[in-house]
């Protein structure tokens, strides 16, 4: 486990706007990142939605109006290509404020230096367009979240921040046609500091709606059509069922191996043993009953080897009792002191999501007792929304690294069976995290 860290995917990163699966109590969506990334691209992205408005505006415009005179078509062809790249950056702030990944929807270009067929080929392409029409309409949409999100902040900032404003000297004020009502005292002040809370609360799910409705008009606009990502699915799956039999295949001629190199070997001596015993054992019955001795040991050695073969296949405590009690049956074993988490409510995983589940541990704790040279490692496993979330970490050297044909491509290889995604981020001088996303219905 030595190299740079790296991160391996076994399939298409899944898609991960996942804001309306996340937990929408007051608390924790204060505590959550993501409602503050909203937030903040809420407020901001408006300058951006003017800036493209305006160049598009210009530069479109003047384009056309200088087509007349041939300049206008290769400044059409830049601002066709500014504008692609401003969608790819669009793609990026999508993931950054919204964790949402919008795969790239553009048609290969076609080979060759021509840039004549290549702009062809992008003003043919109709992703070019709808990128157009994101961008154009980017600034009423930023409009109208920027003056929602400025009023609602705003407010809430100013009612939770009052008892100090007015220990400063400022006075609130409201008068109608029949009252007044007047603040100019903090303690008179610290009910409206509540409300401020409830404000807030008001605020973050503003947010958090309007940030649902950007990604998924972004999504709409920005990502592939229908066909693209049924032909990405079907890509995908095809993959995914060659890794799982490839996979398959491995473990195959992995059990073949153990057999052969353990079992069969140590059965063949005690076969030899006890035939060698069988002829001594009337002119020397000491050698016999010692290689009877030896071919008892043998058997015993025999029987423990296909045990851990039997356990390397498919574990009884796993069909017996469960994920918990077997990863702590491996915990148990491990060299290391490893803390164990397991919250599965509901009903248990499929067999072979379990399964699957099981072996990344196995491989990831191995791996730490080969290489890692950690004091602990810890194991956690958790449902999340239609996943199954295995994350395995330990306190150890780091820098390991996915390469082809090792453990833990193997890993990823049996995760992308069933349309799982492993990661690994292993910093070199640790910690090292290995993630398994699995699907818990399968």
């Amino acid at each position: 486990m030595t190299g740079p860290a790296a991160v391996e995917r076994t399939v298409q990163d899944r898609p991960v706007s996942e804001l309306d699966g996340r937990s929408w109590a007051p608390i924790r969506m204060f505590r959550d990142p993501m409602t503050w990334r909203n937030a903040i691209y809420l407020l901001v992205s408006m300058g951006f939605g003017l800036f493209w408005f305006v160049f598009l505006a210009v530069g479109i415009t003047l384009s056309l109006g200088l087509t007349l005179i041939w300049v206008g078509v290769p400044l059409l062809a830049l601002v066709m290509l500014i504008w692609r790249g401003g969608a790819m950056l669009e793609r990026h702030l999508m993931r950054a404020a919204f964790d949402l990944k919008i795969p790239s929807p553009y048609r290969p270009l076609p080979p060759g230096r021509n840039p004549v067929r290549k702009w062809g080929a992008l003003a043919a392409d109709p992703a070019t367009w709808k990128d157009l029409v994101y961008l154009v309409l980017l600034f009423p949409i930023t409009l109208a979240e920027f003056v929602v999100s400025v009023f609602v902040w705003a407010a809430t900032l100013a009612l939770l921040t009052l008892p100090v404003s007015v220990l400063f000297g400022n006075v609130l004020q409201v008068t109608t046609d029949q009252w007044t009502y007047v603040v100019d005292d903090p303690v008179q002040a610290l009910p409206w500091s509540v409300v401020g809370v409830l404000a807030l609360a008001i605020s973050m799910y503003a947010a958090r709606v309007m940030g649902i409705g950007h990604a998924a008009y972004a999504r709409l606009l920005l990502g592939p059509s229908e066909k693209q990502a049924l032909r990405a699915r079907a890509e995908h799956l095809q993959a995914s069922r060659a890794r799982g039999v490839d996979a398959a295949e491995a473990e195959r001629r992995r059990i073949e191996r153990d057999l052969h190199d353990g079992a069969q070997q140590q059965l063949l001596a005690v076969a030899m043993d006890l035939g060698r015993a069988r002829a001594k054992l009337d002119e020397d019955p000491e050698t016999a009953r010692h290689l009877i001795e030896l071919a008892h040991g043998g058997i015993k050695e025999a029987i423990a080897e296909l045990r851990n073969l039997a356990r390397g296949i498919y574990p009884a405590i796993l069909t017996d009792r469960g994920l918990d009690a077997a990863l702590s049956a491996l915990a148990a074993r491990a060299p290391v002191p490893v803390d164990v988490e397991v919250d599965l409510p509901g009903d248990r995983p499929p067999a072979a999501v379990e399964s699957i589940a099981y072996f990344i541990v196995a491989e990831a704790l191995t791996n730490v007792a080969k290489y890692a040279r950690a004091a602990r490692a810890a194991v956690r496993v958790v449902r999340d929304n239609s996943w199954i979330i295995v994350e395995i970490s330990d306190n150890g050297v780091g820098g390991a690294t996915a390469t082809p044909g090792g453990g833990l491509a193997g890993l990823a290889d049996r995760a992308a069976g069933i349309d799982g995604i492993l990661t690994v981020n292993s910093p070199v001088g640790g910690p090292t995290v290995i993630r398994a996303d699995l699907p818990s219905a399968w």
